[in-house]
């Protein structure tokens, strides 16, 4: 107990000394640019590319040099500053960029440089890269392989200010109380109140011997998404403006989307423009509302009397099972009285909440899982309750709250199956939960491997047990699992609407696709090491790192909000120690490993079909013009299963350094989400 307690303390001051260090440093600020706007598409090049443009004036002491360059993930970029043939500043910024920018630090330039060349190279990449900019006379556009672009590419220079986040405190609180419910200094003080709660109630969780409750981790992660969902200016969740769509077209009409276009009602269009959401999203540079004259012009359009029905058009969302938005109809109807603005943000409540069932849900399968540890299981649910990926995506409307949460529910369902027999009670448990994430979202269907895979496993374990119920058990999960869906299928049939619109266009598409093996090798790519023989379809990227580790230590926002690159190389130290702690406590726990075999068999079943079926999609979009569909977040109804090697690595200590080891993975944990607060604060409002 009092190594933890150390350990804690330590810890803090870490954390604490780091935050200050961090405040006290000028954030980089827009020095200059070259004057060009970004509109046009100049050039697309498939990478291991380049290009020069000259006369660019570069301000002193410029630190990083902003290149408006567009695809789904970014290969390496370098870029080299030169001045009358001479070298005046380099650096590189490695893979795995988004958005529409990349932002590449260099070597501070100690004097300005007026005339000076400025040219950047491309590596390989996993899709087309778009040079954007504006056009001009050949003279003066950038130049790639000898020939003139068809004109100069936006550049912009970033300096570190001369104020540090300290000073600039109060016009980051005053910017944040822009474009949201209500607005003023309420807003900032209730996400200031929030965050405090959050970080009170780890502490205390840590100090008291990490007690097992699982009710105050869920209060955690509830607050820690009520949070984020501040933070996140309406609609900069992703996806969010065809989901809040889906929703207002249920609430208003009755009825679901028809399209997948983008015209929303024109109540949600004027809100779109009042937050200049098309110049914010996907553009890093372009903060949000920042001044009282766009409030006032935001108050103005949110005071129209707008059509809410709009002509059933969703976006992405509407091909979607309806449950969430069902749901979500709840809240927007509290709202109704109020603006657009109002009703996000008591949906985006709903979210939160949600999260908070994801970390209960997660400490209940952590505890059937690690029966034995009880201070783990706390390890384990914080682990989920201070996810930043997990708390921004519940502090939002987006169905994939609900689709985590039911998710854990299910996981909770099937261990305490492989704990206590597959009795018909439980079974219920496990049908209902697989319906509720049938009718949640299309993605769901890659955890069905998995389920079917354990009722077949514990069947014959009931059967071998001598249960007579087995059969009837079974009978029960199938027919709760599959009623609700055979019924939403049918309205579907004879409506319109395609049943699953998503799964039919998917198979639709796969006549335009390549082989099989085509197929299996870009799913295997897409997670693992390219296998000798294998057509390279992730040119210059480490897939493991580049997307996943990196996506989920900090990719936020519509992917256009990260940390500086040095931050994912720094986490790989503590990701790693974890990580072997987690296996040294399975090889401590080889002979149980080996008698429940079936139970994790069914684990990485449920893991194997959710990779699977987001490899498979992204895979469609490749061959197509998609592009692709491989977010972090898209693996997040998994969590469950990370906080259970959280736990472990805790217990992979040793018998005398566990707790000390479970608190200081707890707190490196609140740290994360902290600095991904910051970093969100510092991209819209800084």
């Amino acid at each position: 107990m009092r190594r933890a307690q150390i350990t804690t303390a330590v810890a803090l001051i870490l954390a604490a000394a780091a935050l200050c260090v961090t405040l006290s440093r000028s954030p980089l600020s827009l020095a200059g640019t070259n004057g060009v706007t970004g509109a046009a598409r100049l050039a697309t090049t498939p990478g291991n590319s380049s290009a020069c443009q000259s006369g660019e004036a570069l301000p002193r002491g410029t630190t990083a040099i902003r290149l408006s360059l567009e695809t789904v993930i970014g290969p390496w970029v370098r870029v080299r500053v030169s001045e009358h043939g001479r070298l005046l500043s380099a650096g590189s910024q490695t893979a795995g960029w988004a958005a529409g920018a990349v932002t590449v630090p260099v070597g501070r330039l100690a004097r300005a440089a007026p005339a000076a060349t400025v040219c950047f190279s491309l590596g390989p990449s996993y899709k087309v890269v778009s040079l954007l900019g504006e056009q001009s006379a050949p003279a003066r556009a950038a130049v790639a392989r000898g020939k003139p672009l068809a004109g100069r590419v936006r550049v912009e220079y970033l300096a570190p200010g001369r104020r540090s986040w300290w000073s600039r405190a109060s016009s980051v609180v005053e910017h944040l109380g822009f474009g949201h419910a209500g607005s003023g200094a309420a807003i900032p003080a209730l996400a200031a109140a929030l965050a405090v709660a959050v970080i009170a109630l780890t502490v205390w969780l840590v100090l008291g011997g990490l007690v097992a409750n699982c009710w105050i981790c869920a209060l955690v992660a509830l607050l820690n998404a009520a949070c984020w969902s501040i933070l996140t200016p309406p609609f900069q969740v992703p996806d969010e403006p065809a989901h809040f769509a889906y929703v207002q077209r249920l609430a208003q009409t009755g009825t679901l989307p028809s399209s997948a276009g983008e015209r929303y009602s024109a109540e949600e269009r004027a809100a779109l423009s009042g937050l200049n959401s098309s110049a914010v999203t996907l553009e890093p540079q372009v903060p949000s509302l920042s001044s009282e004259a766009e409030q006032a012009e935001l108050a103005s359009n949110l005071s129209l009397a707008l059509d809410r029905r709009g002509d059933g058009e969703a976006g992405v969302a509407a091909s979607e099972p309806p449950l969430y938005y069902a749901l979500a109809t709840i809240p927007y109807g509290l709202g109704s009285s109020g603006t657009v603005l109002d009703r996000l943000a008591l949906m985006r409540l709903l979210s939160a909440v949600l999260a908070g069932l994801t970390a209960l849900f997660a400490f209940l399968f952590i505890r059937e899982t690690l029966p034995s540890s009880p201070w783990s299981w706390t390890v384990g649910a914080l682990g989920v309750a201070l996810a930043p990926l997990l708390a921004e995506m519940s502090g939002g409307v987006n169905p994939d709250a609900l689709l985590y949460a039911v998710s854990a529910a299910l996981l909770y369902c099937l261990a305490r199956a492989f704990r206590r027999g597959l009795t018909p009670r439980v079974a219920a448990a496990i049908g209902l939960a697989t319906a509720v994430g049938l009718l949640t979202k299309v993605n769901f269907l890659g955890l069905i491997p998995g389920v079917i895979v354990a009722l077949a496993v514990l069947t014959v374990r009931a059967r071998r047990a001598g249960r007579d119920d087995a059969w009837r058990s079974l009978a029960t999960a199938s027919a709760l699992a599959l009623a609700p869906l055979a019924v939403y299928v049918a309205a579907n049939l004879l409506s319109d609407r395609p049943a699953f619109g998503v799964v039919a266009n998917a198979l639709s598409s796969t006549r335009h696709a390549g082989s099989a093996l085509d197929e299996i090798s870009y799913v295997w790519q897409l997670y693992l090491p390219k296998l000798p023989g294998m057509h390279s379809d992730f040119p210059g990227l480490v897939t493991t790192r580049d997307i996943w580790f990196n996506g989920y230590v900090g990719l936020f926002g519509w992917l256009d909000t990260m940390f500086p690159d040095w931050v994912y190389t720094v986490a790989l130290v503590p990701a790693a120690l974890i990580g072997a702690l987690c296996v040294r406590a399975l090889l401590a726990g080889r002979g149980t490993l080996r008698a429940r075999a079936g139970e994790l068999t069914v684990y990485l079943a449920l893991a194997a079909g959710l990779m699977a079926l987001v490899g498979a999609g992204s895979y469609l979009a490749f061959v197509g013009a998609g592009g692709a569909l491989f977010e972090p977040r898209y693996l997040l109804p998994l969590m469950p299963l990370l906080g259970a090697a959280l736990a472990l690595s805790a217990r992979g200590a040793g018998r005398r350094w566990r707790p000390a080891a479970g608190a200081a993975i707890v707190v490196l944990l609140l740290a994360h989400d902290v600095f991904a607060q910051l970093q969100v604060i510092a991209r819209y409002y800084g």
